[in-house]
């Protein structure tokens, strides 16, 4: 069971520049970590400090989600310098990672010990990210930028009925575990919405990563505290697994469409080239002109083919050659976009074999724009909701399950129904490939900051929300269209339920196509700048009802 919420529209705030003031956007997944990226800014820091200010707040507000025990990717984008950065802090597999620990007797992949409890758990990368983050490109102290985050944690807060109904979802594993049953269950009860929810032991570590940065999470009394929780139920992380973890600064991919330059996330992250694939693939279609029904045609063979090709050569580039000249050419997209028939959907069949349950909703994402220009895009993670559902001790430290993320089993689908090969095989020290895609998108004279949580589904939905903003559609309207999804295998177009019209839906089938109809998925988060009449406007997922994108101005 998945939890996408539908809930009433977040508030919006719009404010325009003027002469005598600057405006900040911020757009998150909850409320409270908003006004905590906002109270950083207010402070004198800029994007990046209120990019940790938001991460760490929803470690502690959204831990269905993000948090200090999984991982981030992030783009950064400096004002001043006008260069576009990314941060790598995807979780990696410890050094004693065993394909056999996944596997049942009969062969097929372990659920269980790859989606629950310790094995499940990829060494965690976002306090280490944060640090880097701050220390790199940041104007504040940690102490600063975290002490929202320590508040909420200290003092408490009321869960979100989407907290709570992930607490309740995964009642029975995270009752296995004393720390976790502590956190999540006080009493031998989930946590309910009108509860006050504290959780002192992670404001301890977040105080003491604020006092020693990365040191205080990856050494001392922290990681001694994770290893013995992880190793006593069974876990194989060591103290030189944590010791060892380092953020990566990498290159974004850039790809140009229709007069916009799209800066995305390159590998470990998946996203970014199939975005550029697909977009290089539409370059050469009107899809402007065309009607509802082959718009969607072309949309989905061309997500088609480039899932095709994510399955095939994707991972960590530390680890694995990746043919990245070939997949970002737009000589190989012409070659991709001959393929497709006009008035028929190819079969997955057809196409080239590679190496395939219904798409996750949770990790998280926040988009923000300071006074200054700078700008961040971060996706956070902990892989499915409550990641391992894992607790690692005294630490308050919720854990991931990431390394479902791998190709644990080869041509067997992960909780996504990713299927992966030896590109994305697990090995001690190697990142597991990520579809988050946090992007800019940079006009003449407007650009957006987009990006979203929803396992497979967020390549998707960043393609369409780049293709709305370049429409010209606005903040609120990006993240309130109606989404589809194909992702090569199942073979099918996912469609949000009463998106499309009977005849479109029927046309689409007498094409070939098979229509699945879900509900409602992802939580996108969306700031645009209209640099034309100088007006920022910030936009949070109407889907849910946590979320707050909010505009304010700086003096």
């Amino acid at each position: 069971m998945l939890f996408a919420v539908l809930a009433t529209t977040c508030l919006l705030a719009h404010a325009a520049d003027t002469a005598h003031t600057k405006t900040v956007a911020i757009a998150s997944a909850n409320a409270a970590a908003t006004e905590a990226g906002l109270e950083t800014l207010r402070k004198g820091g800029n994007a990046v400090d209120a990019a940790i200010a938001v991460a760490t707040s929803l470690s502690v507000v959204q831990p269905e989600a993000s948090g200090l025990g999984g991982g981030f990717l992030a783009l950064i984008h400096n004002a001043a310098t006008g260069k576009d950065t990314f941060i790598d802090a995807r979780e990696m597999a410890p050094q004693a990672v065993s394909t056999a620990d996944y596997v049942n007797k009969d062969g097929s992949p372990n659920r269980d010990t790859s989606l629950n409890g310790p094995l499940a758990a990829g060494i965690p990368g976002s306090p280490a990210g944060l640090a880097y983050m701050a220390k790199k490109y940041g104007k504040l102290p940690l102490k600063v930028s975290l002490a929202p985050a320590i508040r909420l944690a200290d003092e408490g807060f009321h869960p979100t009925r989407s907290l709570a109904a992930s607490i309740k979802h995964r009642a029975d594993v995270l009752g296995r575990y004393p720390a976790s049953s502590a956190k999540f269950m006080p009493g031998g009860n989930p946590a309910v919405s009108t509860d006050l929810f504290r959780d002192p032991d992670q404001a301890q570590t977040l105080k003491t990563i604020a006092e020693k940065g990365a040191p205080g999470f990856y050494t001392g009394i922290v990681a001694e505290e994770m290893v013995r929780a992880v190793k006593a139920a069974g876990g194989t992380w060591t103290m030189a697994d944590l010791a060892s973890y380092r953020a990566h600064e990498r290159t974004p991919i850039t790809v140009d469409y229709a007069g916009y330059k799209v800066i995305t996330a390159p590998p470990p992250s998946s996203g970014g080239v199939a975005v550029a694939e697909i977009l290089n693939i539409l370059r050469g279609i009107d899809l402007k002109n065309m009607d509802q029904v082959h718009r969607i045609h072309y949309l989905v063979e061309a997500m088609r083919r480039a899932f095709r090709d994510h399955n095939e050569y994707l991972g960590d580039p530390d680890f694995v050659s990746m043919p990245m000249d070939m997949l970002l050419s737009p000589f190989y997209a012409d070659g991709l976009r001959q393929s497709i028939l006009p008035e028929r959907a190819t079969s997955s069949s057809w196409l080239p074999a590679a190496h395939a349950p219904e798409p996750g909703m949770h990790t998280t994402h926040f988009s923000i724009i300071d006074k200054d220009g700078n700008m961040v895009s971060m996706t956070c993670t902990v892989n499915t909701t409550l990641g391992s559902a894992f607790v690692a001790g005294k630490s308050g430290v919720l854990l991931n399950n990431e390394m479902d993320d791998f190709a644990l089993v080869a041509g067997k689908p992960n909780a996504f129904g990713l299927i992966g090969g030896s590109a994305n095989a697990p090995v001690g020290g190697k990142r597991m490939l990520s579809s988050m895609t946090p992007s800019f998108v940079i006009g003449k004279d407007r650009l957006a900051v987009i990006g979203s949580p929803g396992g497979s589904t967020i390549i998707t939905q960043v393609l369409e929300g780049i293709l709305a903003f370049i429409d010209g559609k606005n903040a609120g309207e990006i993240t309130a269209q109606k989404r589809i999804h194909h992702q090569y295998l199942p073979d099918r177009i996912d469609v949000e339920s009463g998106s499309l019209p009977a005849d479109v839906l029927g046309k689409l089938k007498a094409m070939g196509y098979e229509i699945n109809d879900r509900e409602s998925w992802g939580n996108m988060n969306v700031v645009v700048w209209d640099k034309s009449t100088n007006v920022k406007s910030a936009a949070s997922d109407p889907r849910s009802h946590d979320g707050l994108g909010k505009v304010e101005s700086i003096h």
